[in-house]
């Protein structure tokens, strides 16, 4: 469960985001972010916030809970990344049912990269393999 911070709870909160905010859709899902800026803002910019959206065209209730659990899940290590005041709704879309939350990971990953909340480079524990082995290391001329 995410906390009550990090949770957009309100139904006008969902209506701004939806309305004023960016869209960018993917096959299992569309991300729809508003991100607030600083500088206007009275008070402290809050965290990162997120909601979701799985209708019944998901599935039963069954489905739609294991749906949501897996967005909700996904959601929270990214949330720290965003940029503080940054809004999501997650809405799932019917194809969500069947996915793997690998798969829903990608989407929301391809999702918050188009949206410009998520850097395009590698995860911090992937490490690019050398192009060659280390044991052929030229010898640059030192005599022994």
């Amino acid at each position: 469960m995410l906390p009550a911070a990090a949770r957009l709870r309100r139904s006008e909160d969902f209506r701004v985001v939806l309305r004023r905010g960016s869209r960018a859709g993917r096959r299992r899902l569309v991300v729809h972010a508003l991100t607030t800026d600083p500088s206007g803002a009275v008070d402290v910019p809050s965290a990162a916030r997120a909601g979701f959206v799985v209708s019944k065209a998901v599935g039963n209730s069954v489905v739609r809970h294991r749906v949501s659990r897996r967005l909700r899940h996904l959601v929270s290590a990214k949330l720290g990344t965003l940029p503080p005041g940054t809004s999501l709704v997650v809405r799932a879309l019917p194809p969500s049912s069947t996915a793997s939350s690998a798969e829903l990971g990608s989407d929301l990953d391809a999702a918050l990269r188009r949206l410009g909340l998520l850097s395009s480079r590698r995860p911090a524990g992937d490490v690019p393999r050398p192009t060659r082995p280390a044991d052929a290391t030229p010898d640059h001329g030192s005599a022994v």
